[in-house]
């Protein structure tokens, strides 16, 4: 099935289309060297609605085929369609089946899958990020890119990939701390990433020696 990455005549007009308002609402995309597909997507701060269209237009400015969980509830008629169209694949998180398991298949039978997943699984301040993203990525032996958005600086940035041990304890926030500082679109909605702020802090300040 086509998406609006991958649809012929309309996608390139949409790619012009997300550059141009990209550039008049004064927001850049910072690409990494790194981003070979397959990989996890992870973007944060997620605080706001218009982290949507951010998105997808930075993916059609990146020339990346991408996908994104998104509620069940957004798929219902008559928007099915076009959310799947727009790359949505839906999950409805009180049924009870395996979703990590069938996306780690749905990386070993796409080999340029891009999937995108918010750590923290909505717009609405959180007090933990959720680790679907991880135990996904570790699973099926993809990496983990690094995605910031810098409401402030109006940039997007693409920081690295991140290759998960299977240490989710150990990997996790050396994942976060990149991400500390970041407040996003609506700041009050930000993750405070507890305890970790205070560890960079230290680890910042000069010796006394």
């Amino acid at each position: 099935m086509s998406s609006v990455f991958t649809t012929p005549v309309v996608t390139p007009l949409l790619r012009g289309l997300a550059k141009s308002l990209l550039k008049l609402s004064g927001w850049r995309v910072v690409p990494t060297d790194r981003m070979r597909p397959p990989f996890g997507f992870i973007g944060a701060p997620h605080t706001s609605n218009w982290d949507f269209p951010l998105l997808l237009a930075s993916m059609l400015v990146l020339h990346l085929d991408a996908r994104w969980l998104g509620k069940h509830t957004l798929f219902r008629f008559p928007f099915g369609t076009l959310m799947r169209w727009l790359g949505g694949i839906p999950v409805n998180r009180s049924a009870a089946h395996n979703r990590v398991a069938e996306l780690v298949q749905a990386f070993a039978q796409d080999p340029n899958l891009v999937l995108c997943i918010p750590p923290e699984g909505t717009r609405k301040k959180v007090q933990r990020w959720k680790t679907g993203f991880y135990r996904i990525a570790h699973g099926a032996g993809v990496p983990i890119m690094m995605t910031v958005i810098d409401a402030e600086g109006k940039s997007l940035y693409l920081l690295d990939i991140f290759h998960p041990t299977g240490d989710i304890d150990h990997d996790l926030p050396l994942i976060q701390r990149h991400y500390v500082g970041f407040r996003g679109l609506r700041p009050e909605n930000a993750f405070d990433f507890p305890g970790l702020q205070d560890d960079l802090a230290q680890s910042e300040a000069p010796s006394s020696q």
